[in-house]
């Protein structure tokens, strides 16, 4: 055991920190543990009515020793003094404001509990005007276009959109905020103690895909571009970044306090950051043709090519295409549904209101809400592709891809007195993989060739009827990853190769990638079926869009 050689895998999630200790010799998982965000499962700081969903740092840090600790002591002994580097994986885009210092303002005693000073999660979408007001200015100003490599629109769910938007509505912020960092630079930065906002190793991932990064125009945006968006981000860019990096550097060692409080070598590497998809992307093998998606809340998608098949095409409509973003050297691709998961999600609940407010039996309550999506999902395998007589819009929280718009809400069409809860959630089941098949025609369409899709999380492993209408909407087979925890073991890959382990993240991969579980193949009379469905689907969201953006 003691000549192994381990890493750790970190992946910041919308709910919580998940670590996995993993032999950076074969991939084996040693050991895992979850820890949960303290102040957001209290509810703080955040409001959906608002659309304001905001994590605190000290959760962030909290979570990320419980989480490294924790399954530490689930490892055999040995272990911790054999680790040689970790791996950071976040939501994103998840930015923050600091000082010169790069403490994010939260941490301080005067902005302690002021939501604006902390993370803004990737899925807030307060910011839907400033991103309106980019995309305008990118197509007016009279200069580039800086949109044209995140797919033609800019989202509120990223970057300069969630700067803005503070910077109009809180002059305090605006006043004590010198730059902005990104939660996945953040968290390499405090692990390695190199916090000064100008000396931080800024993430190829994150700044390609949601902060208009590209080499071609000499990194950020220009100046003359932000200040015509709006005067308040005059002067912001030289507070920000010019370089860089993919994550097979690393951004420093770990510090000596950090060393002592998670009981792990000092100076170990700590990988450049990057977004849980693309690290889980790698931790699912992905290659040239194969399209992985990322299934859980909402849904990622992720494909490379190399740069000489993709030549100077852009794909419109989607979430980037950004040179190393996946796999230095290659060219990454990123698309997704800004709800998945948690469409079915909405609908438990909403089943589960009576309950709620009508059971008192604590335990009962929490029998039903545990198996209400398995009832519903094994009545809902009986129903034929056709038989439910609905059609779902899954654009409950907006829509990603393609072409972000969060003005957009769901739909169901079709109802009557003959329709059931497990007719209207196979048809929610059923859109999701619709949003999906839309994704995919959108990079056929551009010449991006998809042989194969291969789908990791917790859904993918969970529910076989999601799996086979994904499969048969798509008419492609779909492979399930074997490892539950295929995001934290990319960021391990990622990691095995920073440590200098592995010279490349090829062979790392190779060593250590996740093997499937099982394959979906689509059922050749479903794919009939589906095809026209899908027909109606786009249909219906072409003809009320407009009407769900005033509702």
């Amino acid at each position: 055991m003691s000549e192994s050689k381990y890493v750790i895998g970190l992946d910041f999630g919308s709910d919580s920190v998940r670590s996995i200790i993993v032999n950076a010799g074969n991939g084996e998982e040693i050991a895992t543990h979850v820890s949960y965000y303290h102040r957001w499962g209290q509810g703080k700081y955040n409001d959906a009515s608002k659309n304001q969903f905001r994590h605190h740092p000290l959760d962030y840090m909290e979570s990320l020793e419980e989480a490294i600790k924790g399954a530490l002591d689930k490892s055999p002994s040995g272990i911790a003094e054999n680790i040689i580097g970790i791996g950071v994986d976040t939501t994103g885009s998840t930015p923050a404001p600091v000082d010169r210092e790069g403490t994010v303002l939260a941490l301080k005693d005067s902005f302690k509990d002021n939501p604006n000073a902390m993370f803004v999660l990737w899925k807030d979408h307060t910011a839907v005007e400033e991103a309106e007001r980019i995309n305008d200015a990118a197509r007016s100003w009279g200069g580039i276009d800086y949109t044209v490599y995140s797919g033609g629109v800019y989202s509120s769910e990223w970057f300069f959109s969630k700067i803005l938007h503070i910077l109009k509505n809180d002059p305090e912020i605006r006043d004590a905020a010198y730059s902005w960092i990104e939660l996945a630079d953040w968290v390499p930065a405090i692990l390695t103690g190199n916090t000064i906002p100008e000396d931080v190793r800024r993430s190829r991932c994150a700044a390609g895909h949601k902060a208009m990064w590209n080499a071609s125009w000499g990194g950020l945006p220009s100046e003359e571009f932000l200040t015509a968006v709006d005067p308040l981000l005059k002067d912001l860019r030289e507070r920000l970044y010019k370089d860089t990096f993919t994550s097979d550097i690393s951004a420093g060692g770990l510090t000596g306090r950090w060393a002592e409080k998670l009981g792990i070598p000092q100076g170990i590497a700590v990988t450049v950051g990057a977004f849980d998809p693309h690290m889980g992307a790698v931790g699912a093998g992905i290659a040239n043709r194969t399209f992985v998606k990322v299934i859980g809340t909402s849904c990622c998608d992720m494909a490379v090519a190399p740069t000489g098949e993709v030549g100077e095409k852009t794909v419109a409509g989607i979430c980037g295409q950004v040179d190393g973003s996946i796999i230095p050297g290659l060219i990454g691709f990123e698309a997704g549904q800004s709800s998945f998961g948690d469409v079915y999600a909405w609908f438990r609940d909403v089943l589960m209101w009576p309950v709620e407010n009508l059971v008192e039996d604590k335990k009962l309550k929490e029998e039903i809400n545990e198996r209400l999506i398995i009832e519903l999902s094994r009545h809902a395998g009986n129903i034929r592709p056709s038989g439910t007589g609905l059609m779902a819009l899954d654009w409950l929280n907006g829509r990603r891809t393609p072409y972000a718009d969060q003005k957009l809400k769901g739909a169901i069409a079709g109802l009557s007195l003959g329709t059931d809860a497990p007719k209207i959630f196979r048809a929610l089941v059923e859109a999701t993989a619709f949003g999906s098949k839309a994704i995919v025609e959108r990079f056929i369409e551009e010449g991006v060739k998809i042989d194969q899709v291969v789908a990791i999380g917790g859904i993918p492993q969970k529910s076989p009827l999601v799996m086979q209408i994904l499969s048969d909407v798509l008419d492609m087979p779909v492979k399930v990853a074997s490892s539950f925890q295929a995001v934290a073991l990319g960021a391990a890959v990622f990691a095995a190769v920073a440590s200098g382990y592995y010279k490349d993240i090829y062979k790392a991969q190779k060593n250590m990638a996740s093997g499937f579980l099982k394959t979906y193949d689509p059922i050749k009379e479903n794919v009939v079926i589906y095809k026209r469905l899908y027909g109606l689907y786009k249909k219906l969201g072409s003809q009320v869009e407009d009407i769900l953006r005033e509702v």
